[in-house]
């Protein structure tokens, strides 16, 4: 079985529960195969970075497998503004966030509902140079785990919707997309949308951010922001310190 998110945002939980932590989100229309299916739950995975979780029954669209297929061999097409809306016949609106899937619209058998979408699309892969522009337009987004969205977005998901709005993909996690790329041996040697890894005291990789020109960094950390980066890590003039412990800097394209 098959599902597509028909709402703006939708948590993705660790477990079938409303108490259970948002570990990520499913934003308008994405898709997802189904995994396990309960009474009030369902396990998915993510058919973009195969990330799994559970979500509420009441919260998403069935599919069959040949509109999955469809969907998985569509251009991919998403929302490129902070917030958009989706118009149905009956005139009402769908508020959807930046980085929200809009290929299904033009397949007239997934697109029941007759939604139409009339602001900026972005797809395609973009130049390397593009990525800090996107970057931007996250700037001052506070943080939230599990987040994906100008409203709440944590330090991975950031990386990875300025990635994906740019036609890239990377995993989900900071630990998973530190198992991707080239590792680079200086600093000195980076360019402005490399991303930078960042590990705690036992070793694990618990930060991500992404690198800037003259060795500065924007990343999730309370909220998204610009901060200077050095071989000991992030320092953030405000507090006069170091808060991230740099690891890896790596090259994802």
């Amino acid at each position: 079985m098959f599902g597509i998110c028909n709402l703006a945002i939708i948590p993705l939980r660790l477990e079938p529960s409303d108490r259970s932590e948002q570990v990520s989100q499913l934003l308008f229309g994405e898709h997802f195969r189904i995994l396990e299916k309960l009474e009030k739950w369902t396990q998915i995975e993510s058919a973009f970075d195969q990330y799994v979780g559970w979500i509420d029954n009441k919260q998403f669209r069935i599919l069959n497998e040949k509109q999955f297929i469809s969907i998985e061999q569509s251009p991919t097409v998403l929302n490129g503004d902070l917030i958009e809306y989706i118009t149905a016949p009956n005139n009402q609106l769908i508020p959807i966030p930046l980085g929200s899937c809009l290929s299904f619209l033009d397949n007239e058998q997934i697109n029941t509902s007759n939604y139409v979408f009339d602001g900026i699309k972005v797809c395609g892969i973009k130049d390397k140079s593009n990525l800090i522009k996107t970057a931007f337009m996250y700037l001052n987004t506070p943080y939230l785990w599990g987040g994906k969205t100008p409203f709440g977005i944590d330090c991975s998901g950031f990386t990875q919707m300025v990635y994906k709005l740019n036609g890239y993909k990377i995993l989900r996690d900071a630990s998973q997309q530190a198992t991707q790329g080239d590792p680079l041996s200086f600093i000195e040697e980076s360019e402005p949308g490399d991303l930078a890894f960042f590990d705690n005291e036992e070793g694990n990789i618990i930060h991500v951010g992404i690198m800037m020109d003259d060795n500065y960094i924007i990343h999730a950390s309370g909220k998204v922001r610009i901060d200077r980066l050095d071989h000991l890590g992030i320092y953030n003039a405000e507090i006069n310190r170091h808060t991230h412990k740099l690891r890896v800097i790596k090259k994802i394209i």
